[in-house]
């Protein structure tokens, strides 16, 4: 079973490191970053099955960064995560973009985790 590759973009140093550690788990290998613009090179350089990406950002938004990932790769999995609340509008993203409520429980995104690796293992 192939590991599923997942890029976390966050700005905020401590939440990126804790939220870092939550995620390692066997089976994923995992790379954070702290900005748009560098998960976009990252991106460009490297295949992600899953990127999860805050959504208030400097520079290039987290919304923004999902647009410009998904016009390339309409199927890729994304994870939006925000303070506020999302509303119907996450839809229009694509079946393959789920939002995360912050805060949130490190148990509602093991769930997420586990449901999206579970899917890009059967499409692999």
């Amino acid at each position: 079973m192939d590991d599923v590759t997942v890029l976390y973009v966050e700005d905020n140093d401590d939440l990126r490191l804790s939220i870092s550690m939550l995620m390692e788990q066997p089976g994923r290998v995992l790379t954070a970053c702290a900005n748009g613009e560098e998960a976009l090179a990252l991106c460009a350089a490297n295949e992600y099955d899953i990127v999860i990406t805050d959504v208030s950002l400097p520079g290039i938004s987290g919304t923004d960064l999902a647009k410009q990932l998904l016009a390339k790769q309409p199927d890729r999995w994304v994870v939006l995560c925000s303070g506020y609340e999302f509303g119907e509008w996450v839809r229009q993203f694509g079946p393959n973009v789920r939002a995360l409520r912050k805060p949130f429980e490190p148990e509602e995104l093991e769930q997420l985790m586990d449901e999206i690796s579970a899917a890009v293992r059967t499409r692999g």
